[in-house]
């Protein structure tokens, strides 16, 4: 089987976290992005993956031929010259989803889930028609486009932009499967999947809904990367609650994800929500909330970290502060006793005084 990844530009939703890395190799909960969608999909029989990107960087390459050797995969790059929307990469990729009959995943790139591949799978090729979407439920349907279904039936009637009086609760999760016959609705130039492709196999009644169980976040942008960090670690804490810390000693709340190579101190209250990551030093009596901490970040003693992240090798000083989703980009360098509320941090910057007011600091 093959996949299709929507990967797209810059990232410029999560930056300062995308001036340094790309947005597929950003670290969530201490391992890249996409490395979590490649296990899942792999899982479920994907042995050709195509990545639909506006440029190639070629750290992205290298990584990526890590990820080919040890799954026995094929990974290719799928380049637009100008941005194609969420169908044209399908099209643009043509020669390797459709170079056989068996059907093939769709995704975002930003969303994070349980990816159920296989039952997905299972089920798309039950109903024998052309689309499958993974749909979830959400509380406030007024906000999204909600998926309309036949009645007593999990065929796709219709979708409503933005319901003003209740038509039903489930919307597009950014997951799909098609068979190969998709292929012929769509033309290799800029066009949305959502708007155009669909409304079309909805009325041939080729479409169906799937619902996805447990939780769902698009990781786009960092509040959202926090949120997302949230439900992956209750998930994580269901599903194997042995990769969480268990200690006493410094665990507080629960979903606490430590990697093996990071220190921590003494007298410390870490939790709850928390990832560190590998080679990250967390000194004495230091707090930690809602918060990731990059690949060898270092928290000075007494520092107090809540809903922010800290990027790669960036530091926090003794008795400062970070909150309201403060991001500090690669080798960012917090001085001690500063108190830092909802900044995003360029790369190789040093904050010397007190930033009280959200905003960029360049």
């Amino acid at each position: 089987m093959k996949a299709l990844i929507l990967v797209g530009g810059f990232g410029t939703r999560l930056r300062p976290l995308t001036l340094s890395v790309p947005k597929p190799l950003v670290d969530f909960a201490n391992k890249p992005i996409i490395l979590h969608q490649i296990e899942a999909l792999v899982k479920a029989g994907v042995t050709d993956i195509v990545l639909a990107v506006n440029y190639k960087p070629e750290v992205m390459v290298a990584v990526l031929k890590k990820y080919e050797e040890k799954f026995g995969i094929s990974i290719t790059f799928s380049v637009e010259e100008e941005p194609l929307g969420t169908a044209g990469p399908l099209a643009l990729a043509r020669s390797i989803l459709g170079k056989d009959e068996s059907p093939f995943f769709v995704l975002n790139a930003d969303v994070t889930c349980e990816y159920p591949f296989e039952s997905m799978r299972d089920f798309h090729l039950a109903h024998g028609n052309e689309g499958t979407i993974l749909a979830t439920k959400v509380e406030e349907p007024s906000k999204y486009g909600v998926i309309v279904m036949r009645a007593g039936s999990t065929q796709i009637d219709r979708f409503v932009e933005k319901p003003v009086e209740f038509v039903g609760n489930r919307i597009n999760a950014g997951i799909y499967m098609f068979s190969p016959s998709i292929l012929d609705r769509i033309e290799p130039r800029p066009t949305s999947i959502e708007k155009e492709i669909f409304p079309r196999m909805a009325s041939d009644r080729q479409l169906h809904t799937f619902d996805l169980e447990g939780f769902w976040m698009d990781i786009g942008q960092p509040k959202d990367f926090l949120t997302g960090t949230c439900l992956y670690l209750s998930s994580l804490a269901k599903r194997s609650p042995e990769q969480l810390a268990a200690s006493d000693e410094f665990v507080c709340g629960g979903n606490v994800l430590v990697h093996p190579t990071a220190k921590i101190g003494q007298g410390c209250k870490i939790g709850p929500n928390v990832t560190i990551g590998p080679g990250v030093v967390v000194g004495n009596g230091v707090c930690l909330q809602r918060c990731v901490l990059m690949e060898d970040a270092h928290i000075k003693d007494y520092a107090w970290v809540k809903n922010s992240i800290v990027g790669w090798h960036s530091s926090v000083g003794r008795w400062s502060r970070l909150d309201g989703v403060t991001v500090l980009g690669d080798d960012v360098h917090v001085l001690d006793e500063v108190y830092v509320n909802g900044a995003s941090v360029l790369p190789h910057k040093s904050i010397s005084s007190n930033v009280c007011e959200p905003g960029i600091v360049m």
